[in-house]
């Protein structure tokens, strides 16, 4: 880190200066191989950052679900009159239906995926160092390493996301499941193992440009700023600044990917009676083949249009979601005393 000590006129401001330095001038060794307090912390910062921002939008984020699930006969018309009937059918419960599931999931998911980025990072910029480079990552690495991460985080922990899509458009009396547990041990049971990755593959597709995107996006509009401004690192960026660098990269991200979230939806729903009240044919719940499938009937029964179902309700719902899990993490590791960056 460049500071001009000499300049510096008071003991407090040294002191402080050379705390960050310390903090910054890591050997090369330490930064090749993290300690496990190290990962540690930034686990726990990842799944608070999914944690909290997922309560903040869950309203927005059901609404968005059951849009993307109905087919012509339009149940949910907007976002006004969409949360209105949430509320007047389950009351304020309803509003937050699945959003406990949603944070069981995500803080896993949210940890790995923030964690693997940062390694995937770290391992991408030290080959850069070793082969002669500086070591900074470009918007097409960022990429490559957001979407590895998003991949394995997804997958390690979609059977939940599964299950807590069919809680979530459970409403009023018509109550399958009770719970997590039980909702597991029915699909199991009625449907086989296998039906707890229905819509992976989807997923898998469309997890690369969301996530990949987020994090280069993010990434990349950071370093402009830093260097806009003249600013030493993110530290001096002020909480504003972050916010609207993550609501940017979450806007694109989920823009070029949506169409992938919508089949993954149907087809974690996918010939279930529970689901007959939002999409139905001939009085019988809609069930697809495949992903293809999915695409084709889509398109062919309700138009191109449906795969962008829910999309305004996501936008309303992405941005304050994708900025605070990001701003969060960093707040998170700031906290526990861990790195600041989410790439070194």
């Amino acid at each position: 880190m460049q500071t001009q000590v000499g300049a510096l006129e008071t003991g407090a401001v040294e002191d402080k200066i050379e705390i960050k330095s310390t903090q910054s001038s890591m050997s090369d060794k330490e930064r090749r191989h993290l300690s496990w307090a190290q990962i540690t912390k930034s686990l726990v910062a990842g799944g608070v950052a999914g944690a909290v921002s997922r309560t903040a939008v869950a309203p927005l984020e059901r609404l968005k679900i059951l849009m993307q699930i109905q087919g012509n006969d339009k149940v949910y018309t907007g976002i006004g009159q969409g949360i209105s009937h949430m509320w007047r059918t389950d009351g304020v419960r309803g509003l937050f239906k699945g959003n406990g599931l949603n944070c069981i999931r995500i803080f896993p998911n949210s940890a790995i995926k923030f964690m693997t980025y940062e390694q995937f990072s770290r391992k991408i910029a030290h080959y850069l160092i070793d082969n002669g480079g500086d070591g900074q990552l470009t918007p097409l690495m960022r990429l490559g390493a957001g979407a590895g991460a998003g991949i394995i985080g997804m997958s390690a922990t979609y059977p939940m996301d599964m299950v807590r899509g069919r809680i979530t458009i459970q409403e009023g009396t018509n109550q399958q499941y009770r719970g997590m547990l039980h909702a597991t041990r029915c699909i199991v049971a009625e449907e086989g193992v296998l039906a707890l990755w229905r819509g992976w593959l989807p997923s898998v597709i469309g997890v690369v440009p969301y996530v990949g995107l987020n994090f280069a996006v993010y990434e990349t509009l950071k370093d402009k700023l830093i260097k806009l401004y003249g600013c030493r690192d993110e530290r001096d960026l002020t909480i504003a600044t972050r916010l609207g660098c993550g609501a940017l990269a979450g806007t694109t991200g989920q823009t070029v990917a949506y169409p992938f979230d919508v089949v993954r939806r149907r087809l974690q729903v996918s010939g279930w009676q529970g689901a007959q009240g939002l999409h139905a044919d001939h009085g019988h719940a809609v069930a697809y083949r495949g992903m293809m499938d999915c695409f084709m009937r889509t398109v062919k029964e309700e138009g191109v249009g449906a795969l962008f179902k829910g999309l305004a309700p996501n936008y309303m719902k992405v941005v304050p979601s994708i900025a605070i899990a990001f701003v969060t993490y960093e707040q998170v590791k700031e906290i526990l005393g861990a790195e600041i960056r989410i790439s070194d």
